[in-house]
């Protein structure tokens, strides 16, 4: 079984090296401007392109979406003397089933922004590892956190709150404007985006002009085509339920099931709910209006929980509140564009299973934060393209790192009929059941924590 270990650590790291590979070569083709642009970006400037603001006020950035990404990026802008638009669709609490695991990396990037107080007060739990279970077997595979500061871990918690939160705080700032309502079209002029054509919330047609727009609205956003190729990959959907007054096997520990066909996931949410997510593969899931969906989770699902939680998670299907999401995963494959960038889920996406998401976001603003200090002018259009630019390749360390590893987990980890990828998979669990440096390696790696491999 010794040479197992060998084989399956050897496999995983030719597999992240292909996948680099490829993301590379699709990088290099992608530099073309958008044949499709026309579809979501009018040409409605013209003469001087003054960046005003509809009601007369000027903006150095309007920011589109105010999720995790576009509220973090917001606040970091405005509290360097930016004035930020940030322009959201819906400004109530969000109530979504992923984007509830921050990473420690995740975490220390929330510091290093300032927004460390955003996980307070919405009963957001610490989060010091994984445990993993298979075949009736499992092992805790904690952060390597020892040479950091006590307070930071992992952090769980409602998706919304904390979404709230950031809203909150980059409201706070006096320089950053957060508005309700809908971008239709980016504006376009001479092949520079100037800003944003928008709907408000009493139906008014707007226009808000900046020097630099950031499109951060998400996995279901409008505007990527005009910016980007979008080759969306939906490998799997989620299936989320709540489990209420349970105790997970491991305290503070994210609970990862090699089931069949793919992985189960618990975590806690608050100190009464955990997380569940069912993994299940494809684009098509039993229909929840019928029963399907039940009977697949009662008779598929329930009997490969941990027993600790089995009367929990029945009792949550039987409750019925029984969500589903799509996985999406999309490279970072950007059009380089004047006066323009994509952050967030709208700009690269990996599968969720690692929970990488938030990180890769926080990761990503702090990089442009520092690359935008210096240029105190951003109407500098041809100067501002250049440091845009270099932030493609500045974020790819914690990015491509994260990315990769959320793709090959998700294979290795998911069951198969063919032999080869069966022994893998065992092998791969029996390799991080070593414990020690067999585990803190590929650990530190998907939690952020080691962020130049």
């Amino acid at each position: 079984m010794a040479d197992w270990y060998l084989w399956a650590w050897i496999l995983c790291s030719t597999m992240t090296l292909v996948v680099l590979r490829g993301s590379v070569l699709k990088r290099r083709k992608g530099n073309g401007i958008s044949a499709t642009r026309g579809e979501s970006v009018r040409r409605v400037l013209a003469g001087n392109g003054e960046c005003r603001s509809a009601d007369g006020s000027d903006a150095d950035v309007i920011v589109v979406g105010a999720g995790v990404a576009g509220s973090a990026l917001a606040h970091t802008l405005g509290k360097d003397g930016r004035r930020v638009h940030v322009i959201e669709r819906d400004l109530t609490e969000p109530d979504r089933i992923v984007g509830e695991l921050l990473q420690p990396g995740g975490y220390l990037k929330l510091i290093e922004l300032g927004l460390e107080d955003c996980v307070e007060e919405i009963e957001a739990q610490k989060v010091f590892g994984y445990a993993l279970f298979k075949d009736g077997k499992h092992t805790r595979l904690s952060y390597p956190l020892e040479n950091f500061h006590s307070d930071v871990s992992g952090r769980s918690f409602h998706n919304g709150r904390f979404i709230q939160r950031m809203r909150e705080k980059a409201a706070s700032l006096p320089n950053v404007r957060l508005e309700q309502g809908t971008v239709t079209s980016l504006l376009e002029e001479k092949g520079t985006i100037r800003g944003v054509q928008y709907k408000t919330k009493d139906g008014r047609e707007l226009t808000a002009f900046a020097p630099l727009t950031i499109v951060c609205d998400g996995c279901f956003s409008n505007l990527r085509r005009s910016l980007c190729n979008p080759k969306v990959d939906v490998p799997s959907c989620f299936v989320g339920l709540v489990l209420e007054n349970c105790h997970l096997p491991y305290s503070n520990h994210g609970h990862v099931i090699l089931a069949d066909p793919s992985p189960i996931l618990f975590y806690p949410i608050s100190s009464t709910e955990v997380r569940c997510l069912v993994d299940i593969p494809g684009q098509k899931v039993p229909s929840i209006a019928n029963g399907e969906m039940t009977n697949y989770l009662k008779t598929i699902v329930a009997h490969q929980v941990p027993p600790e939680i089995y009367d929990s998670f029945v009792a949550a299907v039987d409750k019925g509140n029984i969500r589903t999401m799509p996985n999406r995963s999309m490279p970072a494959s950007p059009y380089p564009t004047p006066g323009a960038l994509l952050m967030g889920d709208a700009f690269n996406m990996r599968h969720p299973l690692t929970g990488g998401g938030m990180t890769v976001a926080l990761s990503d603003i702090v990089v442009l934060r520092d690359l935008l200090r210096p240029l105190r002018d951003l109407n500098d259009g041809p100067n501002l393209c250049k440091y845009l630019e270099s932030f493609y390749t500045l974020r790819k360390p914690v990015a491509s790192t994260i990315n990769t590893l959320a793709g090959a987990l998700y294979k290795v980890f998911s069951a198969s009929p063919d032999q080869a990828r069966k022994e893998m998979r065992q092998a791969c669990f029996d390799y991080l059941s070593l414990g020690g440096v067999f585990s803190t390696g590929p650990i530190s790696l998907l939690s952020g924590l080691n962020p130049r491999p």
